[in-house]
């Protein structure tokens, strides 16, 4: 990476600067994650390769500038490790996982004393849904919670007759961002991943959808020409395929 940002090296690669690289950051994990998702581990291994390269990006420009290089990071990051995991580099006790986040955050507190809100933290350029799992993990750590996940069906039925009686284009909006708030505490309680989980339902359907389209191609038919009850017929028989 050096070679490739010093005179003489590549074109593209010099002219990049930390707000151009960060949408290949983003990239690249999405890619890692699918590839996971398809349990696909050839592409998984080089997949990781590319995902590398973006903080070793980064970094080397980070060095340029004199402020930090990739070995400050990764010191960074065994020294975090270390310190937060006394129950094994030292003589701190932890028996459950659910052990282990609770010392793991108390020490992130102590490193980091809270000097503004609970969760200004939380960075806000990230999907909603990351956004909002994030959100309510941390008020749920603070005690802000519902006591067990019933309650949080209450209240997603409360938001469902409230989306129901939503008038306007704004309270509609409103009320289905509150509804989709709701579903990701319920994957808090069921300990699911609502990012995963919605993902995974995106695949099925991309999968589901393609047997649609293959079916209505066999009779000489677009999606646009079929009828509703064809593609149903379709999609129920991609169902059991599954």
């Amino acid at each position: 990476m050096a070679k490739l940002r010093a005179p003489g090296g590549c074109p593209w690669d010099r002219e990049q600067n930390f707000d151009t690289i960060k949408p290949y950051l983003l990239e690249e994990t999405y890619e890692v994650m699918d590839t996971i998702d398809a349990r696909d581990f050839d592409a998984l291994a080089e997949e990781l390769g590319d995902l590398l390269l973006q903080p070793v990006f980064f970094a080397q420009m980070a060095s340029e500038e004199g402020r930090f290089t990739i070995a400050d990071s990764l010191n960074a990051i065994n020294s975090k490790l270390i310190r937060r995991h006394p129950h094994v580099f030292a003589s701190g006790d932890a028996k459950t996982a659910d052990d282990v986040k609770r010392r793991w955050d108390q020490i992130k507190a102590e490193e980091k004393p809270r000097s503004k809100g609970l969760l200004d933290g939380i960075p806000r350029p990230m999907p909603a849904l990351v956004e909002a799992q994030q959100i309510a993990s941390k008020a749920a750590g603070a005690g802000f919670d519902w006591e067990n996940v019933e309650q949080v069906f209450e209240k997603l039925d409360e938001e469902l007759d409230e989306l129901r009686e939503a008038g306007t284009h704004a309270s509609i909006e409103n009320e289905i961002g509150d509804l989709l708030f709701v579903i990701v505490n319920i994957a808090r309680f069921m300990k699911v991943d609502p990012e995963q989980a919605l993902r995974k339902t995106n695949a099925k359907f991309r999968r589901r959808f393609a047997h649609v389209e293959a079916g209505l191609a066999k009779a000489g038919k677009t999606p646009r020409e079929a009828t509703i009850g064809e593609m149903e017929a379709l999609w129920q028989e991609s169902k059991r395929d599954d």
